[in-house]
């Protein structure tokens, strides 16, 4: 059980961290979620936003992320 509790921290401080880097860098990060291919419809009585380049990025960035931890550790 403990190397759950272990894990369990280490997300957490990495969830902390990420949103340290929002809060501080968030007017820096205003073009995420307005990319290129990025879809959006706004009428009167009706919004519709569906990320998908930005998606594919994070995807693409999570990914790299990934094989890099799971290639060292």
């Amino acid at each position: 059980m403990q190397p759950l509790g272990k894990y369990i921290v280490i997300i957490g401080v990495i969830v902390v961290v990420i949103g340290l880097i929002v809060w501080l860098a968030g007017d820096k990060l205003n073009w995420f979620g307005n990319l290129p291919g990025d879809i959006r419809v706004e009428r009167r009585n009706f919004r519709f936003y569906m990320p998908i380049t930005t998606m594919i990025l994070l995807s693409l960035l999570l990914s790299l992320l990934l094989w890099v931890f799971r290639r060292f550790f």
